[in-house]
Formats: structure tokens, sequence, C-alpha cells
């Protein structure tokens, strides 16, 4: 436990919240949360205060009892994987209070949004909160992330993976669910346990996230979760030679094992100074690991074909559902302030007068590739991912754009070669090597080239931000990580670049234009 940064009495702290002006409650919540509670852990004063808040909760009305029922939350998590400890089996004894409260509810009403926080927290009780909130009007992904929060693993039939941003959203067909199930099979019993917790604290996060923007904030606006297409919904581009599709783009890109010239050619590409061969496949041409000479190049190839069939509906998931809900949760954006257009207008002014060749960096399924294209036109663009699901529902989106599997962080790409790169909601997926991203973007931009790019800051609010961190996705499995303003306009000046243009958000959206000084 971290000792209290306050000397005031739990009864001081409790009155001060119950007793705050409406101007003043948001700093009263922060001084009562930030006596118990700090970035996860427990203070000296949270078992005394439990029941105290608990008591609250009669006291007030209900903005302030989502405050309590947030806070309560945050508490009963502190000390997992434990859910049996003091704390939590303090804040466990008010259940029959929270059900209390909760019955009436309807979907997406902020109190509501913090009880289903708070009641996730109580697997041991799981009947008892499914009776009552079966009675109400929820939404599915309000009603799937309650089930799977009360959920306890089985061992022998572990469901990992498919939480975020609701479990009801997981619609696997039959191929992609054998694959899953041959994939959790390699894994060994302590890493399926702790990719189960990893997955809870992933839920609770998201659920907790929701809730308490809602509370501060008022109902969230609507999302509209699309349904994700069937597998025959990727559309298949045109085959055509590889060497056709890059045309002059060709000329742009090196050899990533030796940093010498690179020749695209009908089926792949070659760089004769490291004798290595790079596969294609589906119009992908795949720079992230080549064979050299005296290896069957063959075997590249049926490796890479091999990679495109598994999984290949992820690319859907992530456009339909994952990416939106990423945006609300990162950006602090439930209530839309941001809204997809900002973005696409944002893209195309900064871009529209740029000049030479355009790299779309971290294309993920092309939702921005488009964009991009309509600033530039597809005879300039080159997009570039690591992932194969991703580029092949943007080969059938655009197949006109070449697509290349390589790494941001050791970019295919010659010297100041590149007329601008565009960077959109991509650098927190590999935040530990931001720096290196950028210095490479650096590296590539000619002289006058444009960056741009859209990422995420952490929140000011020290609850926000826990929220922001406490979700664990298969690119970092430690968890989450966005960035301060300060280390992006460091990396830039590292990496030889100007900030022409910012913008923080009043969420926590990061937009900037930054130019390598002609």
């Amino acid at each position: 436990m971290k000792a209290s940064v306050t000397h005031s009495t739990v009864a001081e702290l409790v009155n001060s919240f119950i007793n705050a002006t409406p101007d003043g409650l948001d700093a009263a919540f922060h001084r009562l949360a930030g006596a118990l509670w700090s970035e996860g852990e427990l203070t000296d004063l949270a078992l005394e205060a439990t029941p105290a808040l608990v008591a609250a909760l009669d006291e007030v009305g209900s903005d302030r009892q989502g405050y309590l029922a947030i806070l309560l939350g945050l508490l009963a998590e502190a000390e997992y994987p434990r859910l049996d400890g003091e704390v939590a089996t303090a804040v466990r004894a008010g259940l029959d209070r929270y059900l209390d409260l909760v019955r009436g509810g309807t979907s997406g009403q902020p109190l509501t949004l913090a009880l289903l926080y708070l009641l996730a927290h109580f697997p041991a009780d799981r009947d008892r909160i499914l009776a009552v909130t079966g009675e109400l009007p929820l939404e599915i992904e309000e009603r799937t992330r309650l089930e799977r929060g009360l959920a306890e693993l089985d061992p022998q039939r572990p469901d990992l993976g498919r939480v975020w941003p609701a479990p009801s959203v997981w619609t696997l067909d039959e191929k992609d669910a054998a694959f899953a199930e041959a994939a959790l099979k390699g894994l060994s019993p302590q890493q399926i346990v702790k990719n189960w917790e990893n997955d809870t604290r992933t839920l609770w996060a998201f659920t907790g996230a929701l809730a308490y923007w809602a509370v501060r904030n008022g109902p969230p606006a609507p999302v509209t979760v699309r349904t994700v297409p069937e597998r025959e919904a990727i559309k298949q581009a045109p085959v055509r030679p590889v060497d056709e599709t890059f045309g002059p783009r060709a000329a742009l890109l090196r050899c990533p094992t030796c940093r010498g010239p690179i020749a695209v050619l009908e089926n792949g590409a070659r760089c004769d100074t490291c004798a290595t061969t790079y596969p294609s496949a589906n119009g992908i041409l795949d720079l992230s690991a080549g064979v050299r000479d005296g290896q069957p190049a063959h075997e590249a190839t049926a490796d890479l074909l091999q990679k495109l069939t598994e999984m290949p509906t992820m690319g859907l998931v992530y456009e339909a559902v994952q990416r939106p809900s990423y945006l609300r949760l990162a950006g602090s954006n439930f209530g839309n302030a941001v809204t997809p257009a900002d973005e696409d207008a944002y893209i195309i002014d900064n871009l529209k007068s740029t000049e030479g060749p355009v790299v779309d960096l971290a294309a993920g399924a092309g939702r921005w590739t488009a964009v991009v294209a309509e600033a530039v036109g597809v005879d300039r663009l080159i997009a570039v991912d690591m992932l194969l699901p991703m580029l092949n529902v943007l080969r059938g989106r655009l197949p006109e754009v070449p697509a290349v599997r390589g790494s941001a962080l050791n970019l295919p790409f010659r010297n100041a070669s590149v007329g601008a790169i565009n960077l959109w909601n991509a650098l927190q997926a590999f935040p530990d090597d931001a720096a290196t991203a950028i210095a490479e973007i650096g590296r590539c931009l000619r002289p006058g080239g444009i960056l741009t790019m859209m990422t995420f800051r952490w929140s000011d609010d020290p609850v926000a931000r826990y929220f922001q961190a406490s979700h664990f996705f298969p690119s970092r499995p430690d968890g989450h990580m966005l960035f301060e303003l300060d280390q992006i306009r460091q990396w830039l000046a590292d990496a030889g670049l100007v900030v022409r243009k910012e913008s923080a958000s009043t969420a926590t959206f990061v937009f900037i234009t930054a130019q390598r000084p002609a």
C-alpha cells in the first residue's frame, strides 16, 4: 500500500465530497480518490474509508453516486488478481445497496454505467447480479461486458483475447474459430492465467473509462458498432505483376537487410548487394524478412500465402468495431468531440499541396489510406503496414496502391526520397520504439517533406489516465502506453523536423504537422 498523500481524516474527505458545489465536485472527488488510491494502488486510508463510501451512497444524489461507484470499483480491483482481499471484501459488503441502485437503470445513463463497472468485480455473486441486471434494458455490449467481468476462468476451455471492446462483437466464422483454438493450445497454464487476467483488466478498464466519462460529462454519444462482414467481403485485388503495380515508385525502395538498392520484379523483389529475395502474394510485397541465396525462395512465398489465410477477417473486425472504439478510449472521445470528418479534413488540408511520393505508414486496413489518396492521388501513394490481414483488406479497397509489409522501425525507403508521410492513429501501436519510428520518418523525408500525424496523449485526469493505461493489447502485453506532448516534440526535433501545426484537443487527440526544413 502507498502512504496517504493527505492528512485529512476520512470523515473530512467524504463530507467535503458530499457538500462540494457543482463547480467544485471534480476537485473534491480527486482529493477523495487521491487519498485512498493512486495509480492503481491503495493507500493506508482505503480500508477505513470503504464503509464510509458505501454509506455515503444514501446521502447524495445520482450524480455523486456515480462518482462513488467509480471509486469503489477502483478500490475493488486494486488488489487484483485477488478479489477477496481486505478492501475488495469491504467493497463487496455494499452489494445489496449497489443492486438496489441499479434496479430501474437504463442503458447509457451515467449512474447505470458506473454501477455496471462496479458490479463487474464480484464474480462470486454472479447469479444475484445477473438476476437483477437481466431485467434492465441494456445494450448487448454493456450486458456482455458485465457477464464476462463476472466469469471465472475455465482452464480447460479458456476464452481468451475476445473481450474488447465487448465480447458480443467477436463473431468468428468456423475457420477463424479453429485457428484461434489452435493458437490457445500452444499456451502454458501460466500463460492462460495471465492472458485471462489481462483480458479482465482490459474489460474493466473500457467499462470504467466509459462510465467515468459519463459521470463527468453526461450520457455518451451513441456509437454505431457495425456488423463484421463475412470473409467473402474481403475483395481480392486484380492479379497484376508487382513491378507493374509499383511503377516509378519502385525507385524509392531500398533493401531493409543491407540498405542497398532493390529491384522490384514481377513476383517480388531482389537485392543483389546482399543476395536477398523478397516474396509477394496477393499484390503485397513482403519486405519484413527476405531469403538469402541458397535458401528455397518458394518456401518464403508459401509461408507468406499461409499467413494471409490466418485470421483473414481480423482486418474487417478492426475496421468495423475496434477502430471506432479505440478512438473513443484513447481519445477520451465518448462524446464524439472529434469526428471522423475532422480527421479526414485535417489529412486532406495538410497533404493536398505536397509534392513527390507519399507513404501512408502503418496504414492498417486502409481507412485513412483512402483519405490520403483523395488528397494526393493513388499514383503517388505507397501503403506500409506489418499486419497482413490489414493489408489484405487495404488491397481489396485500393488495388492501385502498392502495399508493402514492412517495419516502421526500418523503413524500406531511400534517404530523403519521400515527399510526405502520413502516420495516423499508429504511433501508440509501437510506443516503446516511437522515437526510432520518428527518426526513420525524418531520414526518409526529403527537404520540405511533410509528416502528418495523429496519436493520443495521456489524460490530465489521473482516473481517466489509469483507465487508458489498463488495456492489454497483443501489440504490447505489458499494458497500453500513450504519450506526453513534450516527448513527441523532442522526438520530432531530434529527427530534424520542425512542427508547423499542433493541436491537442480537449479530448486527448494530438494532431501534428511537421516538416523537414528545405
